[in-house]
């Protein structure tokens, strides 16, 4: 049986005391959310800690709100409201539905959208028990100095596998971090890096309070594509997020498409605007474009072997799901996934 480490667990019932928490106790600490993924990483022991800061305790962070042109939404705002909001549904139906496929509903009602969002990766040869990764000799992210992944590889490659980070990042979300004494506004897709030790831009002493959602001034449809070997609890083997702006016509002015589960961050498919932007859906010039865009996600998009599951199949699915997502969003349907 895994168990816990010792360590201190503070209950702070405001930010600000969350925030003076977290600059005291600095590298020593870690913030945790619903805990469904940071319990289970402290078990293997992957963070040498002695503070865990709680942040259950502070109603401000768990809301859902229409603010002038955009949804804003807490951070601890469990992923199961997020997923069942009206008002999410409506604005940012990608969101909702990737927040609906983040793993079962036990892990949704305790989850959060921001901790889902700073999610940390994950790579086969990292989420595993102490024993197991010692046996290995470890590896670049905790303990070691070689990548089982890339060999002779020098920089960490564990795979981003956040579900709603894609689809944030479709609608051009926005972050909100607090401090001791300050507030930043950070686009979404500037958190990101290349590392897959620590993924994120964040600096120290920063606790994501909010995430908000701009509206969109035309109509929009969104959809999520979610790739796994079971119908709930996995992690995505693939993760693909649309958003389509159409005008009155039904011809699209405006379009994204995010993926993620490939390597340290989301990665957004390059030049999509070239084949749908001007184009009328549910037309044949629609379904070529849809085609077109299949290609070119499938010649950029490139898996590695940093998650379970064949990182050839994973890399021939990218054009289906991106092809099944995309009709998703045109039609207005539900989420997409493999059963």
């Amino acid at each position: 049986m895994l168990r816990l480490p010792a360590f201190e667990l503070a209950q702070p019932e405001t930010i600000e005391a969350a925030c003076a928490l977290f600059a005291e106790h600095g590298e020593r600490a870690m913030i945790v959310a619903g805990g469904t993924d940071l319990l289970p990483n402290l078990k293997h022991e992957l963070y040498d800690i002695d503070v865990v800061i709680a942040l259950a305790g502070i109603p401000a962070l768990d809301d859902i709100e229409m603010q002038g042109h955009g949804l804003s939404i807490g951070a601890m705002t469990p992923l199961a409201r997020v997923a069942a909001s009206p008002d999410v549904r409506s604005h940012a139906p990608a969101l909702a539905q990737a927040a609906s496929l983040v793993a079962g509903p036990q892990h949704r009602t305790m989850g959060t959208l921001g901790g889902n969002v700073m999610l940390d990766t994950r790579c086969q040869w990292i989420n595993q028990s102490h024993f197991w990764r010692q046996a290995l000799g470890y590896c670049l992210k905790k303990d070691g100095s070689v990548c089982h992944v890339v060999e002779g590889g020098k920089k960490c490659v564990a795979a981003a596998s956040n579900d709603s980070a894609p689809a944030l990042m479709s609608l051009g979300a926005k972050l909100v971090f607090t401090t001791t004494d300050a507030e930043r506004s950070l686009p979404i897709e500037d958190l990101w890096v290349s590392d897959g030790i620590y993924n994120k831009s964040s600096k120290p002493g920063e606790i994501l309070t909010r995430i908000v959602v701009p509206l969109s001034d035309s109509r929009h449809r969104g959809a999520y594509g979610k790739l796994r070997d079971r119908g709930s609890i996995d992690f995505p083997l693939l993760g693909c997020a649309v958003r389509l702006d159409l005008d009155d016509e039904g011809i699209i002015s405006d379009c994204d498409l995010v993926m993620v589960a490939l390597q340290a961050r989301p990665t957004r498919v390059k030049k999509i605007a070239e084949s749908l932007n001007g184009v009328r859906i549910g037309t044949p010039e629609f379904e070529a474009a849809v085609e077109e865009v299949a290609r070119r996600a499938h010649k950029q998009c490139k898996p590695l072997d940093n998650i379970p599951g064949d990182m050839d199949y994973r890399r021939r699915m990218i054009p289906v799901y991106v092809r099944r997502t995309l009709l998703a969003a045109a039609e207005g349907g539900g989420p997409v996934h493999h059963i």
